[in-house]
């Protein structure tokens, strides 16, 4: 089977830079020392902005100070600062959509840095090289309850056994990992690199009792000497619909597809097969059907291309495996090899409507991906807490259902259902859940500004294209389950950390210190950043508009 990579996106393919800003540096106003003249107005001040990376992570990480080791050739260094808020990077460099990467500012300049690909280096380089958590220095004798082993609950997990409590998370599936392993396919996501970052976290000292349905919360919690619980349970259930004249044999839903084609139960497809429904599971069994042995895959939808909920690059990968996708369709009926769909049109709200006008498609097999539910039924009898269908209401603060000790979070509660989210909703508790086993006020730091675009002086940085992720040719990729994108290599990875440009904190350029024209800038050594001698300053500015990442900010006196 050929093997052969190409690269999306390749260097020297790149969009013509747009929002091009002016790279010379300023010159200093040349005013020396006012001996004798107007008092100084304002005075520089080093300052630390919020970084748009930092601000766009649904995991919460602090992605400018670890890409800044990775700079720095501290590999070790940056994984562990980056699995203080996230354990599981050799993942997240894989299925996350990178909503840190839409907001860089340096994609106004001349592409994003590919931060999920560093991320993605990082945590592979962690799994070869055998990098563990380090235990934590003491224990605090409290035991708390997670339910469900998928992102969400193994983040909580991990960050909750971190600050000192005994941990045990309860899961109905034969192994831990949820939807990452039972919804994502291996295409994507490697079962070798999610059973690794899973067993660096089982041996931190959490308990995995994987097998065990939680069906009576209060019950669990009394017998196993709970003082907390965590519901991360995913979203399991599929939505149904009804399709007139469906046979249920030929009518699969597709979180079931997906989980029995992850645990190698599903039969080989045969024929042609229809999807229903626009999303990310909906791009993910078309996928996987063509890999199953589908002669022809389309996808069936009723809104535009748009308005689909999956994330543009899914379509993408999908159409580039020969997968057709029909907008604006619904499905009416199915006949013994076929369907026939309704044309939809959009009313001037958007909304699609049916034209009665009709097609019919070649089908024998149709799986549905029409939204998923999570399975939260068991707490409607825990007192205090709410449910609006199937969702659990919680604080936005501290993810704390109206039952005291009972938390929530990942699929389980609103939210944009992805991996990050879910994992970021677990740190989140974690913290919630530390203070209230310690009954203490839960500690919410305020934010910096944020270091937008137009604050940046850009005279520093040249323009170096990104380095992108080499991937499979879709002939080979639709024969087996390979993983369809490759890493980038250390030295590719090293180039794209290069490429950070630090918005809003100062990386010690010695541009303030070389810009003064009254030597008032002090250079205090290397990692230690530099001060301002005010008997000196005039308050010029020139260091304020020089500083390439706005880390200096011009404060007025008094």
């Amino acid at each position: 089977m050929s093997t052969a990579r190409r690269v999306r996106g390749a260097p020297g393919q790149e969009s013509p830079v747009e929002h091009r800003r002016d790279l010379t540096p300023p010159a200093p106003l040349g005013l020396g020392r006012l001996r004798a003249g107007p008092v100084r107005q304002s005075r520089p001040v080093y300052v630390d902005l919020l970084p748009p990376c930092n601000a766009g992570c649904p995991a919460g990480e602090n992605i400018q100070a670890w890409l800044g080791l990775v700079k720095a050739g501290d590999h070790e260094a940056a994984w562990r600062a980056l699995t203080a808020d996230n354990p599981f990077p050799a993942i997240h460099g894989r299925v996350c959509y990178h909503p840190c990467e839409t907001v860089c500012n340096r994609a106004e300049l001349d592409g994003a840095v590919s931060i999920h690909a560093v991320e993605r280096s990082l945590g592979d380089r962690a799994i070869h090289e055998g990098w563990a958590f380090t235990p934590p220095p003491s224990r605090s004798g409290r035991r708390v309850l997670v339910v469900g082993a998928g992102p969400s609950g193994l983040s909580a997990a991990y960050h909750l056994t971190r600050l000192g409590h005994d941990v045990v998370v309860r899961d109905n599936a034969p192994e831990p990992g949820g939807m990452m392993r039972y919804g994502i396919p291996a295409y994507r996501l490697p079962r070798d690199v999610l059973d690794a970052e899973v067993r660096r976290v089982s041996e931190l000292g959490v308990t995995l009792e994987q097998g065990h349905r939680v069906t009576d919360l209060r019950a669990e919690m009394e017998q196993g000497g709970f003082d907390a619980v965590f519901v991360a349970v995913g979203a399991h259930l599929s939505k149904r619909v009804e399709i007139p004249n469906a046979d249920a044999a030929r009518v699969l839903d597709a979180v079931s597809f997906l989980h029995d084609a992850a645990a190698g139960e599903q039969a080989p497809l045969t024929g042609r097969v229809a999807v229903y429904g626009g999303g990310n599971t909906a791009m993910d069994a078309a996928r996987v059907a063509r890999r199953l042995g589908a002669d022809d895959t389309v996808i069936v939808y009723r809104r535009t291309r748009d308005q689909m909920p999956a994330h543009a690059e899914e379509a993408v990968d999908a159409e580039e495996e020969g997968i057709r996708i029909n907008w604006l369709r619904t499905i009416s009926s199915m006949g013994e090899h076929d369907l026939t769909v309704e044309v939809q049109e959009l009313d001037e709200s958007g909304r699609p409507h049916g034209t009665g006008r009709f097609e019919t498609l070649a089908a024998d097999t149709v799986i549905l991906a029409l939204g998923q539910e999570s399975d939260t039924g068991f707490l409607r009898t825990v007192p205090g807490v709410e449910l609006v269908d199937d969702t659990v209401q919680v604080s936005l603060t501290s993810l704390m259902t109206g039952a005291p000790g009972v938390f929530a979070g990942g699929d389980a509660v609103p939210s944009e259902r992805t991996v990050t989210v879910g994992v970021g909703h677990g740190r989140k508790a974690a913290r919630s859940i530390d203070a209230y086993l310690r009954t203490a006020a839960l500690d919410v730091a305020p934010k910096h500004d944020l270091a937008s675009f137009e604050k940046l002086n850009l005279w520093y940085f040249g323009e170096h294209p990104r380095r992108e992720q080499a991937e499979l040719d879709p002939a080979a990729r639709v024969a087996a389950f390979d993983e369809v994108l490759a890493g980038l290599t250390e030295q590719e990875a090293q180039f794209e950390a290069e490429r950070c440009l630090s918005c809003g904190n100062c990386f010690e350029c010695d541009g303030c210190l070389g810009a003064c024209p009254e030597d008032a800038v002090i250079k205090l050594g290397v990692g230690k950043r530099y001060e301002f001698d005010y008997d000196q300053c005039t308050g010029c500015g020139t260091c304020a508009r020089q500083c390439p990442v706005h880390a200096i900010e011009m404060v007025p006196e008094g």
